[in-house]
C-alpha cells in the first residue's frame, strides 16, 4: 500500500525558477499593474507584423559590411596602392546606420529618411526622447519589436535604433510605402498617444474581489472599470 505512482500533475507553480526568470516575470506583471506615463507607454504601440516584415526585408538589403568583408576590402585597397594601380572610384555604399549618437546626429541634421526604434531598450531613457525629436525634425519613425532583431541586421547582439538614409532607385517605392505607414501609425497619432497612459491593469484576484463587492452592493458587475486601477 502507498507505493502507487503519483498521477502526473503540472508542477510549474512549485518549481524554484532561477532568479533572472523570476525577476523578468515580476517586471512584466509590475509593468501591467503600475500606471505608465505616456512617454514610455508609446513604446507598447509597435508596427504591425506585415509592415514590420516588409521593413526588415528592406533593411536586410542594406546590411553594413562584416569585419571579414571590411578586412578583404582594405587588403585589396592596400595591394592596389602598393602596386600603384588606380582603383576605380566607387560610389559611397548605402548602408543602414546604427549607434545612438550617430542616429541622433543624422536626425538633427535632417539626413535620415526613416528611423527604426526598438520597443524594449533597457534603460528606456536612452530612446524615450527619440519620437519627440523625430516629430520636431519632421523625420518619419517607427517603433518595432525587438532590439535583438535590429541587432541581427547590423551584425550585433542588439541595436537600440537604426537609420535609413538613402536607398537604391529600385527600392525607392518600397521606402515610400514604409514612410507613409510610419506617418499614419506614429507621426499622425503622436498627439493622441501623448495623452494616453499605459498600465493600470488589475490582476485576476483583485478583479474578482471587486466583482464580488459590486454584486453585493447591487452595482453593474460587468463594468469595464473593474479591471482598471
Amino acid at each position: 500500500a502507498g507505493q502507487d505512482i503519483r498521477p502526473q500533475t503540472d508542477l510549474t507553480r512549485f518549481v524554484k525558477w532561477p532568479e533572472y526568470i523570476r525577476l523578468q516575470r515580476q517586471k512584466v506583471i509590475l509593468r501591467q499593474r503600475l500606471k505608465v506615463p505616456p512617454a514610455i507607454a508609446q513604446f507598447s504601440h509597435t508596427l504591425d507584423k506585415n509592415t514590420a516584415t516588409q521593413l526588415f526585408k528592406l533593411l536586410n538589403k542594406y546590411r553594413p559590411e562584416t569585419k571579414q568583408e571590411k578586412k578583404a576590402r582594405l587588403e585589396a585597397l592596400a595591394k592596389a596602392t602598393t602596386e600603384q594601380k588606380e582603383l576605380a572610384k566607387e560610389k559611397k555604399p548605402l548602408f543602414v546606420k546604427y549607434g545612438l549618437n550617430h542616429c541622433v546626429a543624422l536626425i538633427e541634421a535632417k539626413k535620415a529618411s526613416l528611423v527604426v526604434i526598438a520597443h524594449d531598450v533597457d534603460p528606456i531613457e536612452l530612446v524615450v526622447f527619440l519620437p519627440a525629436l523625430c516629430r520636431k525634425m519632421g523625420v518619419p519613425y517607427v517603433i518595432v519589436k525587438g532590439k535583438a532583431r535590429l541587432g541581427t541586421v547590423v551584425h550585433k547582439k542588439t541595436a537600440a535604433v537604426l537609420t535609413l538614409q538613402d536607398v537604391k532607385s529600385e527600392d525607392q517605392r518600397e521606402l515610400a510605402t514604409l514612410i507613409s505607414a510610419a506617418r499614419a501609425n506614429f507621426t499622425d497619432k503622436y498627439e493622441d498617444q501623448r495623452r494616453q497612459w499605459g498600465g493600470g491593469i488589475r490582476g485576476n484576484k483583485s478583479t474578482q474581489m471587486l466583482r464580488k463587492r459590486a454584486k453585493a452592493a447591487g452595482q453593474n458587475v460587468n463594468a469595464p472599470a473593474l479591471g482598471k486601477l
